[in-house]
């Protein structure tokens, strides 16, 4: 999970000033300090209980997503009006790559906190309704003790955002299916409108 908000925090200072929230650093440096405080407050896996820590890592995904969703609305405005980005193939690409990969980490980040209440909730067995069904879940003589890790969220974000439906672990809540049809609605619009730019401009 730390390296995927690290990740995340190299590409949202690697994109374009204009598709920033704010100066280049400010999320990246704000994302640094909730990680921190998380790490501090629970070094490891981030398995304690405690309202403040959750709390902190609900405002760590929503500051992943926002910026994530900021960054797409801007590609996408610039890619319909005309902007800098989009008179250079290479640079939309690697512009238009750069979002997608932002939001596929964002939405793993905000799957893997969202299913049963987070990942302490899981560790603990506090919350038996799932929101999201793997394999292993629904076999689980195939995998006894299995759990799912951040690898695995961050896999449902992927596939959704390639195959725009489930392809590994199904969706069982509404505000699931929601985030996954958010999700993918997204990875639509950028691979669509930046190949569709990208060619046009070769």
């Amino acid at each position: 999970m730390a390296g995927a908000v690290v990740a995340a925090g190299v590409l949202t200072w690697l994109l374009p000033d204009r598709l920033s929230v704010g100066p280049p650093w400010l999320l990246p440096v704000v994302e640094a300090a909730l990680l921190v405080a998380l790490a501090v407050g629970d070094p490891g896996q981030i398995t304690r209980r405690s309202r403040e820590l959750r709390l902190l890592s609900i405002a760590l995904v929503a500051i992943l997503v926002t910026s994530a969703l900021w960054a797409t609305a801007r590609l996408i405005h610039e890619l319909i009006v005309g902007g800098p980005t989009t008179n250079s193939a290479s640079e939309l690409l690697s512009t238009g790559v750069n979002v997608w990969l932002c939001n596929i980490i964002a939405f793993g980040l905000l799957f893997w906190e969202l299913d049963a209440g987070g990942a302490a909730a899981r560790a603990h067995h506090q919350n038996p309704h799932p929101d999201f069904a793997f394999p292993q879940q629904l076999n689980p003589q195939l995998a006894p003790g299995w759990r799912p890790r951040f690898g695995d969220y961050l896999y449902l974000a992927l596939t959704n955002s390639v195959a725009f439906s489930p392809t590994d672990a199904m969706p069982l809540t509404m505000r699931a299916k929601g985030a996954m049809g958010l999700e993918s609605l997204i990875s639509l619009a950028i691979l669509s409108l930046v190949v569709a730019r990208a060619v046009n401009v070769f």
